[in-house]
């Protein structure tokens, strides 16, 4: 597995990107959604990247800096064909890491609290994540689980 910096103009990674948000919208109510589209990911506070096997996407992610402490994670993604092969862990590993360079003292993250999100949620908690209160510019939700994660 290689992660790269992506600049999000690869056509595999907009398909990618384009299920993710078709994915998050059949699992999610629209004002519960808070997925973010390929305009929103290009803004110079989120650094993305994707995952890959050769020329194969395997799946992608991105830190978002809310302020010179605080990270977020958007748009985590393992392609259909590439689940259950820890690209989602090896994404998760690599924006701690980055985090952690950028000198952040904590990570969060939204994510659904449906069950097709149970995968996501467990994978976080693995990771150390702990569900926490809405922050940034989140508002309670009863679609949303928050987590966190101090550094």
């Amino acid at each position: 597995m290689e992660i790269k910096n992506d600049d999000l103009t690869g056509s595999e990674i907009t398909e990618l990107l384009l299920e993710h948000l078709e994915n998050m919208a059949e699992n999610s109510p629209p004002e519960s959604m808070h997925a973010l589209s390929l305009e929103e990911l290009r803004k110079p506070d989120i650094t993305f990247w994707s995952v890959w096997n050769g020329g194969e996407l395997m799946g992608c992610g991105a830190l978002k800096e809310l302020d010179p402490q605080h990270g977020e994670i958007k748009s985590m993604r393992t392609a259909s064909n590439h689940r259950r092969k820890g690209v989602a862990a090896r994404m998760v590993e690599h924006i701690l890491e980055k985090a952690r360079r950028r000198n952040y003292r904590r990570v969060s993250l939204e994510t659904g609290s449906m069950d097709a999100f149970i995968p996501a949620r467990t994978l976080y908690a693995k990771f150390g994540f702990e569900e926490c209160g809405p922050f940034a510019d989140y508002v309670e939700d009863p679609n949303s689980v928050f987590m966190t994660k101090e550094l």
